[in-house]
């Protein structure tokens, strides 16, 4: 098992450098197809904006996402072309309010999708729509970076962080080939809740499942000394040198974690290494 087909999609060159050597270290890796896709995205909120716009102000914010995705698909065809790897890239302009649609429909013919972090310096209001469509319309899972992280292709260290839920076990099955590539695989605990079904062996049947896939595994049980899990979760990934987290992604409604905050969103915003997530 491998993942053949990889795509990342593209809308910022502040990031495009280390999504695309990602994908292509990822590529050289797995023997796999890498896909980039371009987007030029007006940014204009067709609500508010066009009512009062004239053709020439439409004509203009047109012209200039089409610049920006002929400008990103130079780049990607400069960079992959340096490379031996098989690749492809293309280019398109969406509104922002139909940028799912797009990226869904090239996610869900992806094994996996290398994306940057949606949220820091020089963001795009564009960025974490593209996340959460590569999620849940296109139903891939998402290796989401940090700022100017290395490409890895063989993570040592897998930080696996497991809480019984739908959303974890579908990243962990979706994260097999990192798992069983690295060298040490930690199924990460915090607080176990008390009267659950793994009361009396937290992570250990999660622990068997991987085993008969060759996973070299460890559980750590932690307690919840800091509010946010999130926080915990960075902590121990940087004290056992962890090289990726592989977790599930809201399990909360979106909405609610727009509002409130959650494991997800926060990881989203401070991770240090990269982060595999599945829905």
């Amino acid at each position: 098992m491998a993942y053949k087909s990889l795509l990342t999609v593209l809308t910022n060159s502040d990031t495009a450098k280390a999504t695309l050597a990602q994908m292509v270290a990822l590529a050289e890796a797995q023997d796999a197809h890498a896909d980039a896709l371009c987007l030029g995205v007006d940014r204009t909120q067709t609500g508010y904006y066009y009512a009062g716009a004239n053709a020439m102000v439409l004509q203009e914010t047109l012209s200039r996402a089409q610049a920006e995705a002929s400008d990103l698909l130079k780049y990607a065809q400069d960079e992959l072309g340096k490379t031996n790897i098989r690749w492809s890239a293309e280019d398109g302009v969406a509104q922002i309010a139909d940028l799912g649609r797009h990226v869904a429909q090239h996610a869900r013919f992806s094994d996996l999708v290398v994306l940057a972090k949606p949220y820091g310096k020089d963001r795009g209001a564009e960025a974490e729509p593209i996340v959460e469509a590569a999620l849940f319309e296109g139903r891939a899972p998402v290796l989401v970076l940090p700022d100017d992280a290395a490409p890895i292709s063989k993570p040592k260290t897998v930080m696996v962080a497991w809480n019984e839920s739908v959303e974890a076990m579908a990243a962990i099955r979706r994260s097999l080939p990192f798992l069983r590539q690295a060298e040490l695989v930690r199924v990460v605990i915090i607080d176990p809740p008390q009267h659950g079904p793994e009361r009396s062996d937290p992570g250990g049947l999660l622990s068997q499942l991987l085993a008969r896939h060759g996973v070299n595994c460890e559980i750590d049980v932690l307690s919840k000394t800091m509010t946010r899990v999130s926080d915990i979760l960075n902590r121990h990934a940087t004290d056992t040198s962890s090289e990726m987290i592989v977790m599930g992604a809201y399990g909360h409604s979106r909405f609610r974690e727009a509002i409130l905050g959650g494991a997800t969103r926060n990881m989203l915003e401070q991770a240090k290494v990269p982060v595999f997530m599945a829905h």
